[in-house]
């Protein structure tokens, strides 16, 4: 496996990655940071430039049906963006008449139906190390139709996060950051209508998810497992409140990790990418295309990129 290439962004919060698809915009890189901007990255790396500003938040990226991006913003809602003129379409920004507080992630179907998380119903991304400790679990799955209706699929998830689309579209899953494991629901076939696991048990906390060119669902570890964290979520309630209280510098922290693991549909580890050593940290977006592997990051002012 060949070293890690960093690749500078102008703004903090790089936070998810996404590749361009057939036409103008394909092998390119698309990102979004604190700030509200969205970057194009050139494929290889050496050019960047601002194409759009939403005013918020935005998280996870997909490319749409249409060819625009479509953003979570954990402000805003669901955005479509048109990166060739920067134009913003608001989409949803509420669920069952009310407004979302921390929408994250989203996987889109080839017929457009739009999957997306709403991460909390209590906090938003500012508060992000509450809702994780508290273990809150009101973290929601959502289905938005290409008649523009929205429904909520799942509810009472640990951190709802990334969300990805099987090969064969026979299941939507959607990552438990709080509880470390990868849901499934099943959209055809006999368990149609149901819920299960994809993988549980997973080695940290998965951020956004993603499938790969190659078929396999990727997980983003942000960060190992913390045991201080796994007893503060299973404490008394009160406990769990006061520990967000504290001042941030003796809170529990990411512990500093570059890993992205695959699996196929049987939920079989195929891929354990664990990178020693690198200043870069809390690898929060994966996106494989075409053997290479691009990551994200809620923290670095950067994207990074390895090849498989």
């Amino acid at each position: 496996m060949s070293d890690l290439q960093v690749i500078p962004v102008p703004g903090p919060g790089a936070e998810d990655v996404v590749v361009g698809g057939p036409g103008p915009d394909e092998g390119a890189v698309f990102t979004g940071t604190e700030d509200g901007s969205i970057f194009r990255i050139s494929h290889d790396g050496e050019h960047v430039e601002r194409v759009a500003h939403t005013g918020g938040r935005p998280l996870g990226l997909e490319i749409d049906v249409d060819g625009r991006l479509l953003v979570c913003d954990a402000h805003l809602g669901v955005l479509r963006v048109d990166p060739r003129s920067g134009a913003i379409e608001a989409v949803t920004d509420s669920l069952g008449g009310v407004e979302m507080r921390f929408c994250n992630n989203a996987a889109i179907a080839e017929d457009g139906t739009v999957w997306f998380s709403d991460s909390s119903t209590r906090y938003g991304i500012d508060q992000w190390k509450d809702d994780f400790v508290q273990n809150t679990r009101t973290g929601r799955l959502a289905r938005l139709g290409t008649d523009g209706a929205v429904e909520v699929v799942l509810d009472g998830l640990a951190f709802a996060n990334g969300v990805a689309l099987s090969a064969d579209a026979s299941y939507v899953a959607v990552a438990e950051t709080g509880a470390r494991t990868v849901v499934r629901w099943w959209l055809s076939g006999p368990q149609a209508g149901t819920r299960d696991f994809l993988v549980t048990d997973l080695p940290g906390y998965p951020d956004n998810i993603a499938r790969g060119s190659d078929g396999l669902i990727w997980v983003s570890i942000a960060s190992p497992v913390d045991p201080l964290v796994e007893r503060l979520q299973r404490g008394p309630l009160p406990l769990r409140k006061l520990v967000t209280k504290i001042p941030e510098r003796l809170q529990p922290a990411p512990k500093h990790t570059v890993r992205a693991q695959a699996y196929d549909d049987a939920g079989t580890l195929v891929h354990d990418v664990d990178v020693q050593g690198s200043a870069y940290h809390m690898v929060t977006g994966v996106r494989e295309h075409d053997g290479r592997l691009w990551l994200g990051s809620l923290h670095e002012p950067a994207v990074a990129v390895l090849d498989l």
